[in-house]
């Protein structure tokens, strides 16, 4: 039996291409390349198009969002277009087909397809704009690897190979594909993305027998696409891609993990699905019971139905989310998820590595030292040959190792060490060990020398040596240890155990990784950063809590902390963690801001943790033991130097890991958040208002008080007015919190300013059908029924209320737009102002002319005007009122 990914989902790959992975590694290489037609040339160009045809292209599910016609598709089809759409055919049948020659007319049919046309081409716009800005960014991280081609070795995008392709990996790689093994050089494999394992997995060529695997971990020579390769090389040839590997039939329910931002658009859509589904009805009940004409009074509630919900909410909030990705662009940081924007708006706890990120990352070996602390010459060399052999994923301990051939006179004397002490095998460093064991020729006995965490290594030592002379390990040898090392561990230094014992075997097993020789110790500096202590600093004013998760020393961690500000009073490490109850963890985790001595997979754990407890959870991370991590959280951030594995995980990408980088990326994230929610809360509590207006007056008035085709063009004025939001200001108060993605709010904002403008339209009703349409059309109504002058009664009407309607609205986004007075204490940007000033001036002057009688508009005298600037006026302090209010009851507008 296969067992399932860790998210328990059943696997979704072609069962062909899955069960061609798995045979072929019970079959020998010969025979793969004989049927793949493969030469050690590699590949021609001719059979990778070939390959491509008949297998497919190497890219999952969700590239075909990146396709134009896919886009294309998305800008003209959702919901509020379908309503649009049968609402034109609807028109086309009553007023062109079923009407009589004389009343026929198309304008109500044109117009809504000229409406369905603009909003969709716009929104298709935006939708290529922001496929050009993520391209062109995620291109400059795109993943490569190494195949055969053409007779040589090139470097290729990931997304490139075909089926039948010979590659080669290595350390801090992640497997593009399927890939059937050819060659392996102690070749470790972690496959968590797959089975949800943190055991580190050795891989190598050799064909299986018949039966031999019972799992995806017995598979020992394939590597699954997703993997991480955390030590030694191999080569191998691509058995499938895409959709059609392991992890690419059950990427969809990875990605699931990450879905806060549609958890929130559903949120804020069931929402405005629930006003309409109470709203319509009324309005088709109340217009039917009154006017007695069915057919228009389902008309008008469709119209109602458009226009209570925000068209222009999709291409809104993608204009919004891809202004803020490319200004992130510009700031040294590459968004590859725009989604990820909105992560950064409502992140609320940052958890991040100590080591580069809030030190230096120029770490520099200080003490190379026996036992007793004195200087050993022995203990450099023989961590030195560790760190050469080591295949593991570099790391900078390694690195700080290797830097002392560098010293003056010394090249030749560790080239010849090297060449004395020949590698033999290799145990690459995980997790669970925390030390790296490499077995080097010497003289007559092999020697295993290991390196790696104080207390795994004297765990496994039974004897120490000092000036040449073994000494059993004693009952308070650990005592000893500690005498040594803590001082050095409570100035910030990280401090490492060596050790060797001799070994007769060639070969290396975990089972001879005991009775071991202490040697002595190496101890490293890596300074707190200077930029970190104001940056941390900076966060903790936006509210973002820091959160550091390491796998460092618990007193090398609390002293970087220490220097940097941080508290840690509140410290947890990965021992103390295990042993806390279900009940326990959640509260724990919670008030705990440094958790050291961590594993991989315990910084999944606590990330999960924290969302759990309803927080919007950021990782920053560099190291293959961040990448679950990084994929776990609600915005994955990593740097442009870490491993190719690291960066496909991440959403994000700093070409500079500073923390001041993110801070500035959190302000842009929330800028265009603010700009997001801004259009849905004022646009939605204005229709809102606008349909208990309609409501009202259906009951009382005898004729419709705005035609479907007006309130249908009253709403996209307003949405295509709303198009310049994203270049909108925002307030620095607004930005100092994270913001919620969600409709939890909306309902509340929406019945609190909603009835605000219905109050003031139902006064706008009273005066245009008792005072003005009576006054100019020299009678009531009633009077005027059957003659010319009610047809022109109802036009002024309809006219006035599209006006008042239209200036309400426009006035109503400057107001609600910031908590502060707006235009004194908040201006809106010069954008904003222009459109708006100039839309309303067009709309209100096309009454005037001729093109406004086709929409059933028609001009009004003077004195309306001095009504209109009255109760605008008016509408507006009330509104001011309101709002002050709210924002003292509610600590907030948007």
């Amino acid at each position: 039996m296969i067992e399932k990914p860790c998210g328990g989902e059943a696997m979704k790959a072609s069962p062909i291409a899955h069960r061609r992975v798995l045979d072929y590694a019970y079959m020998d290489i010969d025979t793969l390349f004989r049927d793949f037609h493969i030469s050690d040339q590699g590949y021609s160009d001719e059979q990778v198009e070939e390959s491509r045809a008949r297998y497919g292209k190497n890219s999952l599910s969700g590239r075909a969002s990146d396709t134009v016609l896919y886009r294309l598709g998305r800008a003209f089809l959702n919901p509020f277009t379908i309503i649009l759409f049968v609402l034109a055919c609807i028109s086309f049948l009553t007023d062109v087909v079923l009407a009589s020659n004389f009343s026929r007319n198309i304008t109500t049919v044109v117009i809504i397809l000229c409406m369905l046309l603009i909003s969709g081409a716009v929104r298709f716009t935006q939708e290529l704009r922001a496929k050009r800005v993520a391209d062109r960014l995620t291109g400059m991280i795109a993943s490569t690897v190494l195949v055969r081609r053409g007779r040589k070795w090139v470097r290729v995008s990931s997304t490139e190979l075909v089926v039948g392709d010979l590659v080669r990996l290595s350390a801090g790689d992640r497997v593009p594909a399927d890939i059937r093994l050819t060659a392996a050089k102690d070749l470790f494999v972690s496959q968590s993305v797959i089975t949800g394992e943190s055991a580190i997995l050795e891989k190598n060529a050799d064909t299986l027998s018949q039966g031999q695997a019972q799992s995806y971990a017995g598979y020992r020579n394939l590597v699954f696409m997703g993997c991480a390769l955390t030590g030694g090389s191999g080569e191998g040839v691509v058995l499938a891609v895409g959709e059609d590997t392991v992890y690419g039939g059950f990427a969809a329910a990875e990605s699931s993990r990450k879905n806060r931002f549609d958890q929130g658009a559903n949120s804020i859509a069931w929402v405005l699905i629930r006003f309409m589904a109470v709203l319509i009805p009324v309005v088709l009940i109340a217009c039917g019971l009154t006017k007695g004409d069915w057919v228009s009074a389902f008309l008008f509630a469709l119209s109602v139905a458009v226009g209570l919900t925000p068209e222009m909410l999709p291409m809104v909030i993608n204009a919004c989310l891809a202004k803020g990705s490319a200004a992130m662009g510009k700031k040294q940081t590459v968004v590859k998820n725009i989604n990820a924007m909105q992560g950064f708006g409502s992140m609320d706890v940052l958890c991040v590595d100590k080591t580069g990120t809030l030190t230096g990352d120029k770490i520099t070996l200080e003490y190379y030292m026996d036992i007793l602390g004195n200087e050993s010459q022995k203990v450099l060399d023989f961590s030195y040959l560790n760190s050469l052999y080591h295949t593991g994923v570099k790391n900078h301990l390694d690195s700080a190792v290797l830097q002392c051939r560098e010293m003056p006179g010394h090249e030749r004397y560790f080239q010849e060490l090297a060449d004395r002490h020949q590698k033999l095998d290799e145990l690459p460093f995980d997790y669970e060990r925390r030390f790296a064991s490499v077995l080097v020729r010497h003289e007559e006995e092999n020697l295993l020398i290991i390196k790696g965490s104080i207390d795994e290594v004297c765990r496994r030592c039974s004897s120490v040596e000092y000036k040449g002379q073994r000494h059993e390990f004693s009952g308070d040898g650990a005592e000893s240890v500690r005498a040594i090392v803590d001082e050095m561990l409570e100035d910030g230094m990280k401090v490492l155990a060596v050790a060797y014992k001799p070994l007769k075997e060639a070969t290396l097993s975990q089972e001879d990784e005991h009775d071991f020789i202490l040697l002595g110790y190496l101890a490293f500096f890596d300074a707190p950063k200077e930029s970190a202590a104001g940056a941390i600093r900076k966060l903790q004013k936006l509210h973002v809590e820091v959160r550091v998760l390491t796998g460092d020393h618990r007193d090398i961690a609390v002293s970087v902390c220490r220097r940097l500000g941080i508290d840690t009073a509140q410290a947890l490490t990965g021992r103390e963690l295990e042993q806390l109850s279900d009940d326990e963890l959640p509260v724990k985790v919670e008030r705990t801001t440094l958790f050291a001595e961590l594993s991989p997979r315990q910084k999944v754990q606590i990330v999960q943790l924290l969302r759990a407890n309803g927080h919007t959870v950021g990782f920053l991370g560099d190291g293959m033991n961040d990448l679950s991590a990084i994929v776990e959280a609600d915005v994955g951030i990593s740097v442009d130097t870490a491993a190719e594995a690291v960066k496909e995980g991440a959403d994000v990408i700093l070409l500079k890991k500073d923390l001041n980088v993110l801070e500035e990326g959190i302000h842009e994230g929330r800028r265009a958040f603010a700009n997001v929610s801004k259009y849905i809360k004022i646009t939605a509590s204005s229709n809102f208002g606008n349909i208990l207006s309609i409501v009202v007056a259906s009951v009382f008035l005898p004729f419709f008080p705005m035609t479907s085709l007006q309130l249908l063009l009253l709403n996209l004025l307003y949405d295509i007015l709303c198009l310049v939001l994203p270049w909108d200001h925002v307030d620095e108060e607004i930005c100092a919190r994270p913001l919620e993605w969600s409709g939890r709010t909306l309902g509340r904002f929406m019945r609190f300013f909603g009835p605000i403008s219905s109050f003031f339209d139902i006064l706008t009703f009273s005066y245009l059908f008792f005072v003005l349409c009576p006054s100019v059309c020299g009678g009531s109504f009633a009077s005027l029924a059957g003659s010319g002058e009610a047809l022109r009664f109802i036009a002024l009407f309809q006219t006035g209320w599209f006006l008042e309607s239209m200036w309400t609205q426009v006035l109503i986004l400057h107001l609600l737009r910031t908590p502060r007075i707006p235009l004194l204490q908040s201006r809106p940007s010069r954008p904003v102002m222009l459109v708006t000033l100039l839309g309303t001036l067009f709309f209100t002057v096309l009454t005037f002319t001729p093109a406004g009688s086709p929409l059933g508009l028609t001009p009004l005298p003077p004195v309306y005007f001095g009504f209109l600037a009255l109760v605008v006026s008016l509408y507006l302090l009330l509104v001011t009122l309101a709002k002050g209010r709210y924002i003292r009851r509610w600590r907030e507008l948007l």
